[in-house]
């Protein structure tokens, strides 16, 4: 059975950091690109971040570029987010997925074509 495991989440003040992490189980990651992705109350799943199999390219949405950071470790089958500069917007489940190709990003977008995977998410709450 393909499976995610996120984890990493909790409050954090704002201003505060939180790193999430992206676990398989079940296959190894070092195929499949990965997207982290996030959904706040009331809104639509927003694409975070994305990384190519290889850990070579990356990608961010607008609203996190410059104090979020995606990174894996394929030896340990994991991906991470590192979250800095942690604002009230960004309060939200984070899923992480997993495409079934190694690379996805188009035109500087990540875009998702086959998801062989799905996490069930970690929430973060940024809040004083």
């Amino acid at each position: 059975q393909l499976q995610l495991v996120e984890s990493g989440g909790g409050l954090v003040q704002p201003g505060g950091s939180l790193r999430l992490s992206c676990a398989a189980s079940g296959f190894t990651l070092d195929h499949n690109a990965i997207v982290w992705f996030r959904q706040a109350p009331g809104k639509e799943r927003e694409g975070v971040s994305c990384i190519s199999a290889s850990g070579g390219s990356t990608d961010y949405a607008d609203s996190v570029k410059g104090r979020f950071t995606i990174s894996r470790d394929n030896a340990k089958n994991t991906v991470y987010l590192q979250m800095n500069s942690l604002k009230p917007e960004d309060t939200a489940v984070y899923y992480c997925a997993a495409d079934k190709i190694p690379y996805i990003i188009v035109q500087r977008t990540c875009v998702m074509t086959s998801p062989a995977a799905w996490g069930q998410g970690t929430l973060v709450t940024v809040s004083s």
